[in-house]
């Protein structure tokens, strides 16, 4: 997961850096990504709506009906 904007991380030595769910309107993804879920795994889940999973393989986008998130798949490896 690439954020176009940069978003607010948080982390421990413990544990490893995690980004705030919903904390962007849009954010670039590869095919490692995929299946495509919001909230993507590696994000804070405690203040986030229910995982749903998003369609993105035919047109290259798609938009969370929960929050409102948009996606983009790129080509990028």
């Amino acid at each position: 997961m690439t954020p176009m904007v940069t978003s607010k991380v948080t982390s421990t030595a413990a544990e490893p850096a995690l980004v705030q769910p919903n904390a962007e309107n849009h954010y670039d993804v590869t095919l490692a990504d995929l299946p495509l879920s919001c909230p993507m795994p590696g994000m804070h889940l405690w203040n986030s709506h229910p995982k749903v999973y998003l369609a993105i393989e035919d047109d290259g986008r798609a938009k969370c009906p929960y929050c409102g998130a948009t996606y983009a798949l790129t080509r990028a490896r």
